[in-house]
């Protein structure tokens, strides 16, 4: 389909088994995301991206323990273990999944001081990654996405995609999701709200 991308959020080391920020299930997926890039023609790959001690991470802060929050400038923030750091292993992509593909790797994170869920928008809600404008001039109307983490990188990736006016589809089972407080149902139900398919 000429006007449709697939977008396959954060398949990365670290968040892989085994990984700093692993999320539960994460390996199992990665046969199921290669299926989904080979039924699709344009491919874009998310890639968290973060700088030696990002503000995200709990090490950044004395005394702060992993997935506790701290009000930051934009809002409250989880802390979360050190991840995906620029140029290592856990940064890079599991060795399975078919990148090849891709026509466009969009990092996000490299802020030092806030940090990015969003493939479009970073947590701020200003700062903005151009990947709309990237994907509005390649003439894709329709978006598709999976990866990690379904609760919180997709969600919030498919949020703003809707709200960018794209016709929105997350492909669930291609996903794995922390669960951090309920946070999977929170989400499944806001997208659901927000008029994303679900498939």
């Amino acid at each position: 389909m000429p006007d449709q991308a697939l977008i396959v959020v954060d398949m990365q080391n670290d968040f892989c088994d085994g990984g700093a920020l692993a999320v539960p299930g994460a390996n199992a997926i990665v046969p199921r995301v290669n299926r989904l890039i080979a039924r699709h023609d344009h491919v874009v790959l998310t890639q968290d991206w973060h700088p030696p001690g990002h503000a995200s991470f709990a090490a950044s802060h004395e005394g702060a323990e992993p997935f506790s929050t701290r009000q930051f400038p934009y809002g409250p923030q989880t802390l979360w273990p050190t991840h995906c750091v620029q140029g290592t292993r856990g940064a890079q992509f599991h060795p399975d999944l078919e990148a090849t593909k891709a026509e466009l790797i969009v990092r996000k994170g490299f802020h030092r001081g806030v940090d990015s869920y969003s493939a479009f928008r970073e947590n701020d809600r200003k700062t903005r990654t151009g990947l709309d404008g990237y994907l509005e001039a390649r003439g894709f109307t329709r978006i598709v996405l999976c990866g990690l983490a379904l609760d919180y990188c997709v969600a919030w990736s498919a949020l703003d995609a809707k709200q960018a006016g794209f016709d929105v589809t997350v492909a669930v089972d291609p996903t794995a999701a922390i669960d951090l407080d309920g946070s999977r149902n929170k989400m499944l139900t806001e997208m659901r709200q927000a008029g994303i398919k679900l498939s």
